[in-house]
């Protein structure tokens, strides 16, 4: 039986297709808005898809549902490419990314014709294949030469013509939901489960309200299990960060149920249509006098499980009609086990994937992202301006003690540490054994001191008690997790007292006061690290900027803050072509938060912003070059325009969990002839194929043998952090002589410095003379 409700014009103008009117006006202009214009696209049309997929329920016909839900699929695969872009394999990019376009050509096409063969107008299906063949010949054509305009009107013409269709589509409301749910079953004389519904519906509107209370008890349950993990402080990210949480179990609840819990049951009672048939059939027929009383126990067991069909199909009915009341029962069947799966997270070994306390970073690294340079560049003006350095080739420079420059030196760079897990203090002994060595005159964090989000309450177990026993001055640049604090945590324990205070109270101007960090804050958090540095006795607190400057007469060790996007500031870049000229016929060492090459790729490939700082190292002919960021161990020899050879580390190994996209997805050929990285494949395989579990299997199959194509391996990483020996976690020790002018670089691992046997690498790689049971040393002369 067809439904009857009825169709006003009021139904089709509906505040979706209103809200992905806004969606498709933000993704035309994402280039001059969005300092990701990629990865938000994709969460504008992820928006979009969600609201389609929402609006399916409503539609007036099966086959009106089917098209919204594949059109919502179609642009979700698209949001979720977009979103993870970094970790696409580069030559399918485009390719990917027209895919949606290309299948909605097909769908859009076929409906055309079956419009024509039924005598109904294909104007509507024949022009949206044509705008959808116009997007992917123009992705295909001109996505390698203006890529972030043609992604947005692409994104544009995509939530555009999902607005189309949320305006167009016939739809019920959720007063026509009244229609019985008895068809669907199919029995004669169906008048006879008329009481049946009506005493199933009248349970159902009785217990709306212990449905609302039992969900809300919950929720604060879940919120208050991410406060006790993630902790809680009065600022901004302490208070909105167990929010989030709560917000992104509401989501996977949502989608656990539409897209699990829901799926499975329907499917389970199409399988089972006749049995139910003849259920109601047996329940209704007319019963002897007496009955056995196996015969009634079976009849209440057959009874409960049909009008438990029956109380889902009206659950279904009703949700169909009305966001509300979808939104209701999506909580109602998946909160209890997203909230499972919440509370074991750490068992399934995917944290950064299904742990919705992580979800809270990638939030805050898309709003962080658009401001970090304003921030960094008022941080600058406010310390100069405050007398505490100057902006020239001397200014925000740190002085080690000690450091004369006349005898050779050693200092210790580590990347990417904050943890606070095993991963991180299993490299605790070697890094104080490398520290302690009397030639070692200080140390530097290069990226992510501290995860997730940079806040002050995680410094003491993720940074004060790792390096407790390090008793040489400590120096760091910020990675994108350091930034998501507004940096607040990482300058009351790097900066100078005065400088944070300037810097912070800098950073509040430039926000117009729009933010919790007030000077009760700002004198509460330098309190904090310096009762911190007291007792840990760990030397910090030195630097007046997330830059800084080490000069000695023959050698300087530049350190440069790369933010959340790979990018410096108009201040920053100011300093450091002051400094790179004070520093002309020295040997030169940049440290950077991000490296050029990673994965045997080049990652400033296409980045205007992070070319910018390139192209200065080679005008300064700066050789030897580190950065954090990826978190493994990884060199590149590369050959410069005058024929002289670059040195490029990746030394992001300091306790985060490991990256194995250059072990698993190594490319052929490499960005540079001579190269070298560690773990090695042998190892790194060798760990998951030991401790990767049944269910897991599948995945690890996909990433070993197909790279994890079209994502990669890179990408899949997490999935198989385990945090159990072997650890492969590393640090460098560099060692500068100045009558020789020759720098020497070490890498150590948990069990002291690595040994060439360790690392997969080129031929050329290997030193002459050297054999695999030798230290790594990379020995670069002036």
């Amino acid at each position: 039986m067809p439904f009857t409700g009825r169709l006003s014009a009021g139904d089709r103008w509906t505040t979706l297709a209103i809200f992905v009117g806004v969606l498709a006006a933000l993704a035309f202009f994402l280039p001059l808005w969005a300092p990701e214009p990629a990865r938000a696209g994709g969460l504008l049309l992820c928006l979009g898809a969600a609201a389609e997929a929402v609006q399916g329920f409503r539609r007036r016909t099966a086959a009106s549902q089917r098209q919204a839900w594949q059109g919502a699929g179609l642009t979700l695969l698209l949001g979720i490419l977009l979103i993870n872009i970094g970790w696409v394999a580069a030559a399918a990019i485009t390719i990917i990314v027209a895919v949606p376009f290309a299948l909605d050509v097909l769908r859009y096409t076929r409906l055309a014709i079956l419009n024509i063969r039924h005598g109904e107008s294909p104007a509507r299906p024949a022009a949206a294949a044509a705008g959808n063949l116009a997007v992917t010949i123009g992705l295909v054509l001109l996505g390698r030469f203006a890529f972030n305009w043609v992604i947005a009107v692409a994104a544009g013409m995509r939530l555009v013509g999902t607005a189309v269709n949320l305006v167009s589509a016939p739809v019920y409301s959720e007063e026509d939901a009244d229609e019985s749910v008895i068809v669907d079953i199919g029995i004669d004389r169906p008048e006879r489960l008329t009481e049946t519904v009506e005493r199933i519906q009248q349970q159902e509107v009785h217990r709306q309200h212990a449905d609302r209370q039992w969900i809300l008890a919950l929720l604060f349950v879940l919120f208050m299990i991410h406060v006790s993990r993630m902790g809680f402080d009065r600022s901004t990210l302490g208070i909105l960060s167990p929010l989030v949480a709560v917000l992104g179990d509401i989501v996977f609840a949502i989608g656990l149920t539409y897209i699990v819990i829901i799926p499975f049951r329907l499917a389970l009672r199409r399988a089972t249509m006749r049995q139910a048939r003849r259920g109601w059939e047996w329940l209704l027929a007319d019963a002897p006098a007496r009955e056995s009383v196996v015969t009634r126990a079976s009849k209440s067991v057959v009874r409960f499980w049909l009008e438990s069909r029956m109380r889902l199909s009206l659950r279904l009915r009703s949700a169909r009609y009305s966001i509300r009341t979808a939104l209701g029962r999506g909580l109602q069947l998946g909160l209890p086990l997203a909230a499972v799966l919440t509370a074991s997270v750490p068992v399934w070994g995917m944290s950064w994937y299904f742990d919705t306390e992580n979800w809270a970073a990638g939030i805050w690294d898309s709003w962080v992202a658009a401001r970090t340079d304003v921030w960094r560049a008022a941080m600058v003006r406010g310390v100069v301006t405050a007398g505490h350095t100057t902006l020239d080739g001397k200014g925000f420079a740190v002085v080690p003690p000690g450091l004369t420059g006349a005898e050779p030196f050693s200092f210790v760079v580590i990347g990417d540490t904050g943890e606070g897990d095993a991963s991180q203090h299993v490299l605790r002994d070697s890094l104080l054994r490398a520290a302690g060595a009397p030639d070692v005159r200080f140390v530097v964090v290069s990226s992510d001191v501290i995860y997730p989000t940079g806040a002050m309450k995680d410094y003491e177990p993720r940074f004060w008690l790792p390096f407790k026993g390090v008793d040489k001055p400590i120096y760091a640049i910020p990675g994108n997790h350091d930034w998501y604090d507004v940096l607040d945590g990482f300058i009351a324990t790097f900066f100078e007292p005065g400088a944070a205070r300037s810097a912070m109270r800098a950073r509040i101007a430039e926000d117009q006061g729009l933010t919790s960090t007030t000077d009760t804050q700002i004198e509460r958090l330098i309190s904090t690290a310096r009762f911190l540095r007291e007792q840990y006795g760990v030397p910090t607190g030195f630097q007046q900027a997330p830059f800084f400057q080490v000069q000695t007469p023959n050698f300087a060790l530049l350190a440069i803050d790369t933010g959340v996007v790979r990018g410096v500031d108009d201040e920053q870049l100011k300093w450091l072509k002051a400094a790179l000229e004070a520093s002309r016929g020295k040997v030169i060492m940049a440290l950077l938060g991000h490296p050029f090459f990673a994965g045997g790729h080049d990652t400033s490939a296409g980045d205007a912003k992070f070319t910018v700082v390139r192209d200065l190292m080679r005008e300064y002919d700066v050789r030897l070059i580190m950065a954090g960021d990826t978190h493994d161990l990884e060199y590149y020899a590369e050959k410069t325009s005058n024929g002289r050879m670059a040195h490029h580390w990746v030394n992001g190994g300091g306790g985060a969990y490991l990256s194995f996209g250059a072990a698993l997805a190594w490319p052929k050929p490499p960005v540079t002839e001579d190269w070298a990285f560690y773990p090695g494949r042998e190892a790194a395989v060798a760990k998951i194929e030991r401790l990767t579990p049944w269910w897991k299997r599948p995945a690890w199959w996909w990433t070993r043998d197909f790279n994890a194509w079209p994502s990669s391996a890179e990408w899949l990483s997490a999935m198989f952090d385990y945090n159990s020996a072997p650890f492969f976690q590393s640090f460098i020790v560099v060692t500068f002589d100045p009558a020789t002018g020759r720098t020497t670089v070490k890498p150590w691992g948990i069990h002291g410095p690595l040994k060439w046997r360790d690392l997969d690498r080129s031929a050329g790689a290997l030193p002459a003379g050297a054999s695999l049971g030798d230290p790594v040393a990379w020995i670069i002369d002036k």
